[in-house]
């Protein structure tokens, strides 16, 4: 694990103001929107829908990074350009969604954990060789009535810290990203409780990983 690397990575992808352009759309998410506008819903649409993205006049001003989606990362322009050479020519680190979405966590109804632990490593090798050079994975909080439980909370943030420690082993700075979901009729002070709560295991549960990484 080169530290130096991944803080200079991290800095680059806010530097200046700099945000990170979520382009991370899953095929199926991408397909449901190109059908409600009559788009053929094709590996072909989806490229140069995402050519158009890439290829925006300027966008390096104010884009420090970009999460790409699994199909995304092995495009290319119309003219065999890969998608990945035009985002860094542009000034913006190309990074990968690796989770693999929120499913039904068994014994906890109405609660989900996010999943795709299982060949990580594999995976984030070969996104390192195509040119990623951080990652995201996004675990899902709701709200309501004796949600979230400890169980749910332990779980996703246990999966988050593995997944951010097998990035750094990997040489790709993770994007921990735990979302407390607002909707519900519940307050802003539950919102803040939940969160809080949230944040600390995340915390915690990737503090224990990395003093296994350094033993």
């Amino acid at each position: 694990m080169n530290v130096q690397q991944l803080e200079e990575t991290a800095q680059a992808l806010v530097a200046e103001d700099k945000g990170l352009l979520a382009m991370d759309e899953s095929n199926p998410t991408c397909n449901k929107r190109f059908a409600q506008l009559g788009i053929p819903q094709t590996v072909e649409a989806r490229r140069a829908y995402r050519e158009l993205i890439v290829t925006t006049p300027r966008l390096g001003e104010c884009i420090g990074g970009a999460i790409l989606y699994d199909e995304t990362i092995r495009q290319q322009k119309s003219d065999g350009t890969p998608f990945i050479k035009v985002l860094i020519e542009a000034g913006i680190i190309p990074g990968i969604k690796v989770d693999q979405g929120a499913k039904s966590l068994a014994g906890f109804p109405g609660e989900k954990v996010t999943e795709g632990l299982d060949g990580l490593r594999d995976r984030l090798a070969e996104y390192s060789r195509l040119g990623a050079r951080f990652a995201k994975w996004r675990a899902v909080i709701t709200i309501s009535e004796g949600v979230p439980s400890r169980g749910c909370i332990a779980a996703n943030a246990q999966a988050l810290a593995r997944y951010a420690a097998l990035c750094q082993q990997a040489g790709l700075v993770p994007v921990v990203e735990p979302e407390v979901l607002m909707d519900g009729d519940h307050t802003l002070d539950r919102c803040f409780e939940v969160t809080e709560e949230v944040l600390r295991e995340v915390f915690f549960s990737f503090t224990r990983s990395a003093w296994r990484l350094r033993e």
